[in-house]
């Protein structure tokens, strides 16, 4: 059978989950840390801001509606602590970590050691879903008929292996191989996924700066020059792709799966690695079984739109041409014209009039803009205008499309 383009969603005008928290929501996480409000006045707060930040994107002409990530500390939430097998730890050897990952380097290099992490110490399972209330929650923000529509996002399988030197993601004495560790991994997500199915959701969206690292020379250097490394950059990729296609096999046809391929969002907009898409390029669109890939494109950092010559007429690309970082506003007519220009290599690469493969292509800011929960270097204002200038593209590209 044919593969079919999966799209409603994804949508013409799309953000990616992650929204500026209010000063009011901030201020009652940190005094609940402190232990100076008890977690009933934390939840009612967030409560109140998800549906003041539903209620903006409604207004705003979104359809993909997150809850702003406004429960989490960091864009990937708490799946892997919420697994049995994994372990939160604040005290470890900086020795751990592979120093050439982009993020863990650029803590390195600024003098700092990594925050808390994960590491799995034990067989993996998944023991109850952290993320399902959160969900539930955002669907009594809308009618029935879009619980559909409603976007949640999810933590990179990979995320917890991708960053740590070779031997030490998993204990030996636990799983043998990465294989053996990959295959509970999907399993663990396999069960999250029906699970929010269950509960309504039909829209996934996995947050993977990982695979973008893989663009980054200075990270390939890196790889390369790692004796404790068992096989190549581009073997590890492709473990990658595998452990995402476990992950997608067998998914109700209604399930709309995307990637977010970034290169960092960190506090006050930091970025943490460079380089085009063209590397990964053919495996990535090819090989990967997702709906949709959302890749941040809004500068010379993440090269130009050749690589897209390859992207398959069944799958979707999502432009964040716009970025979430600054405040200051693109120029729609240029921003159109990158976006026109964008089609033009997918139209070429599968023989295609323009239209045909602007029909696969959507417009977003090119990351969340609060990965962490104290936000990138813009104001609340100013994300509004980012997103007004997103919807107005969309709206002049595709008229009367949501």
């Amino acid at each position: 059978m044919v593969p079919q383009l999966h799209q409603k969603p994804p949508f013409r005008a799309e953000h990616l989950g992650s929204l500026l928290r209010p000063k009011k929501l901030l201020d009652v996480k940190i005094a609940y840390e402190k232990g100076e409000v008890p977690e009933a006045d934390l939840k009612a707060v967030e409560d109140k801001e998800i549906t003041d930040v539903v209620a903006t994107q409604k207004k705003l002409g979104y359809s993909a509606i997150s809850d702003g990530e406004y429960r989490r500390h960091m864009f990937w939430g708490t799946f892997f602590p919420g697994l049995e097998g994994f372990e939160e730890i604040t005290d470890f050897e900086v020795d751990i970590f592979r120093k050439y990952a982009p993020d863990i380097s650029a803590f390195l290099e600024a003098g700092h050691k990594p925050g808390e992490t994960v590491i799995c110490t034990g067989k993996i399972k998944h023991v109850g879903s952290t993320y399902i209330d959160q969900f539930k929650y955002l669907t009594t923000q809308v009618p029935p008929n879009e619980v559909k529509n409603l976007k949640i996002t999810l933590a990179a399988p990979n995320w917890y292996h991708f960053r740590y030197v070779e031997g030490k993601a998993y204990p030996k004495s636990v799983y043998s191989s990465d294989e053996e560790y990959f295959a509970d991994i999907a399993r663990a997500y396999q069960v999250e996924l029906k699970i929010l199915y269950d509960a309504g959701c039909r829209n996934v969206q996995f947050d993977d700066p990982n695979l973008a690292y893989f663009c980054s020379e200075k990270f390939l250097t890196g790889f390369k020059e790692d004796k404790l490394n068992l096989y190549t950059a581009d073997d590890l990729f492709e473990k990658y792709i595998k452990l995402y296609n476990d992950i997608f096999t067998g998914l109700p046809v209604d399930l709309h799966v995307g990637v977010h391929l970034c290169r960092g969002n960190f506090v006050g907009s930091r970025h943490f690695s460079e380089g085009g898409y063209d590397r990964i390029a053919v495996k990535l669109f090819r090989e990967l079984n997702a709906h949709t890939y959302y890749l941040e494109y809004d500068n010379e950092r993440s090269g130009g739109f050749e690589p897209l010559k390859h992207l398959p007429p069944h799958k979707n690309v999502i432009l964040g041409v716009v970025t979430s970082k600054f405040a200051a506003l693109e120029d729609k007519e240029e921003m159109k014209k990158r976006v026109i220009k964008a089609a033009e290599f997918i139209a070429e690469g599968n023989g295609v009039p323009l239209e045909t493969a602007l029909n696969q292509v959507g417009v977003s800011p090119q990351c969340g803009f609060a990965s962490h929960r104290e936000g990138n270097a813009i104001d609340w204002d100013g994300m509004i205008n980012k997103l007004k200038l997103v919807r107005e593209i969309a709206d002049d590209i595709w008229p009367n499309q949501p």
